[in-house]
């Protein structure tokens, strides 16, 4: 069944999936000509990153989060969609051998079966064993070797209204874990834009804009310098993928767009430009005309200015990518 007004069915157990909200997931199911040129523009906008990056001597990898919908669709319960006709599915046979692509969509669904979930019940993003698992894909594309006790660091576990059950009348809660990863990286830079959110401790509402570094000084770290294009999926804060690759790695930029700053990926330099992005984002393809140091601002009619002039006021940013 499905329910909510961002169209959430309720499968299984208990399993809830986003199927419509303003990036209609269902429709990445259909098919047709308008999704295959759409796809045709990620893959050739993927290939032609993979050439600028490497005429900058960097390394260029690329990651989709598959939907909830992609890997599970086992527990959806009569909901009448194609899932081999997932996004994630023809750009990994598109894309098949281009050094560029990474699919995870393949080695989720190896793994859904297994003691843990790889995904909340109740939300849309994966669970702490579902991003580690990733982790540990993208850490062997790049010839990394990951912490050897990354996988047992300490968490929390805590009875959370998640996103998708919040849509529901009955507001279904779920148990949920967190590593706590961070030990050796140290925050050392934080963007104006999610500077001003936290100063207030409302960093949860900040979404595209958010712009941080983490820097490792451990002698078992990577010593390879990482940037990080991507979403809720990574997080500016070190409890998913974002707090895995900054214990792992010397440096890690995080940038939360889709959208590539080359400027400023042309100043930093770094050996790993990584691009991370949840599925139902493919809707629409990136310009790559990001600017990470006026961030707070675009779209938003100056509101870094006003922020830091008369305070926050009580709206939210708008979250172009969540």
């Amino acid at each position: 069944m499905s329910a909510g007004r961002e169209s959430v069915h309720v499968g299984r157990g208990g399993w809830l999936f986003l199927t419509g909200g303003t990036n209609r997931v269902l429709e990445r199911y259909r098919g047709g000509l308008r999704h295959w040129l759409l796809l045709r523009g990620w893959v050739r906008l993927i290939r032609a990153r993979a050439r600028r990056a490497d005429s900058l001597g960097i390394r260029c990898l690329h990651v989709i989060v598959p939907e909830k919908l992609s890997v599970y669709d086992d527990k959806t319960d009569g909901l009448r969609y194609a899932p081999a006709r997932a996004s994630t599915r023809r750009l990994a046979r598109y894309l098949a051998r281009h050094p560029a692509y990474l699919d995870l969509l393949a080695p989720l669904r190896a793994a859904r079966n297994g003691p843990v979930p790889l995904y909340l019940r109740t939300d849309t993003h994966w669970t702490a064993q579902g991003c580690l698992l990733a982790y540990r894909e993208i850490m062997r594309a790049l010839g990394a070797i990951p912490p050897a006790d990354i996988g047992t660091r300490p968490g929390t576990v805590s009875d959370q209204l998640m996103d998708l059950g919040e849509k529901l009348p009955e507001r279904p809660r779920e148990r949920v874990e967190r590593f706590m990863l961070q030990r050796d990286a140290k925050r050392v830079e934080t963007g104006a834009y999610l500077a001003a959110y936290e100063a207030q401790g409302r960093d949860r509402e900040v979404h595209v804009g958010a712009h941080v570094i983490y820097r490792n000084e451990a002698p078992t770290a990577d010593p390879r310098r990482l940037v990080l294009f991507g979403d809720s999926c990574a997080h500016f804060d070190p409890f998913l993928l974002t707090g895995l690759l900054a214990e792992s790695f010397h440096e890690v930029h995080f940038v939360w767009s889709s959208s590539l700053d080359w400027a400023y990926i042309e100043r930093v330099r770094p050996d790993i430009l990584l691009f991370e992005l949840a599925e139902r984002f493919l809707a629409r393809t990136p310009s790559d005309d990001y600017d990470v140091a006026v961030a707070g601002q675009r779209g938003t009619g100056g509101r870094l200015a006003r922020i830091q002039k008369e305070g926050l006021d009580e709206k939210r940013p708008t979250p172009e990518l969540q």
